[in-house]
């Protein structure tokens, strides 16, 4: 009497009941438990004699809030320009903060190498963090700014101008750049940087899920007129 066979189907039933609870756990693992760091706005104003960069406060890890009160904005060490006098730079991050943060140490060291020379720094920043193969594996973006210039820096090696001082970053960002050009724009010269800059993140953070109501806001004194970088 022959020994009864295996049927295929069967054997094929048994194999793909572990590889299905796999797949499960791998799309778990890759949606709800992301370690995936989404979302933030970051905005930066310059008006009457002041430029501003503000930013919210919220981390959001998948569909969960993970932090509400992060700084996400920074004051840099004020290194001497030509002349002589202190050039203090603010930078706003979205993105990864551990990477944003080893960006941030990164353009310190280029602001000491070039003192004074922010949008050097900024070009040899981008440089070294597209072609490094550490640094180009860092996800985040930046808003760079001092008395002269206002520059968003990427990771393609983009090294961004704003020739009206208004510029935002992060998924929020494109509701606080409309409100804070529209408000910009307005004929109302008793509107400062800095209220400009609160009203903007205010149309944000109602917008955006990734956005929240705490802010962190630092502002410098800017030069009378914004310059063109010449890199």
């Amino acid at each position: 009497m022959a020994a009864p066979r295996l049927s295929t189907v069967s054997r094929g039933a048994a194999m793909a009941t572990p590889l299905r609870s796999v797949g499960v756990a791998r799309a778990m693992s890759s949606s709800a438990f992301s370690n995936e760091m989404h979302g933030t706005t970051i905005l930066s104003v310059r008006r009457g004699g002041k430029v501003v960069v503000i930013g919210d406060g919220q981390i959001s890890q998948g569909n969960s809030v993970v932090k509400g009160n992060a700084i996400k904005v920074r004051r840099l060490g004020g290194s001497s320009d030509k002349n002589g006098g202190e050039n203090v730079v603010l930078a706003g991050f979205a993105g990864a903060t551990a990477d944003a943060l080893t960006l941030l140490d990164r353009l310190e060291k280029k602001l000491e190498q070039y003192p004074g020379q922010l949008t050097r720094s900024c070009v040899e920043l981008a440089k070294l963090w597209r072609t490094d193969k550490y640094l180009r594996r860092l996800e985040a973006i930046m808003i760079v700014v001092d008395k002269d210039v206002s520059l968003t820096l990427t990771g393609n090696g983009d090294v961004l101008h704003s020739p009206d001082g208004v510029i935002a970053v992060g998924s929020g960002g494109l509701f606080a750049l409309s409100a804070a050009r529209a408000l910009s724009g307005l004929d109302a010269p008793d509107l400062s940087a800095e209220e400009i800059a609160k009203r903007s993140m205010d149309v944000a953070s109602e917008l955006c899920v990734f956005t929240n109501s705490n802010y962190t806001m630092e502002t410098i004194e800017a030069s009378s007129e914004s310059k063109v970088p010449s890199a």
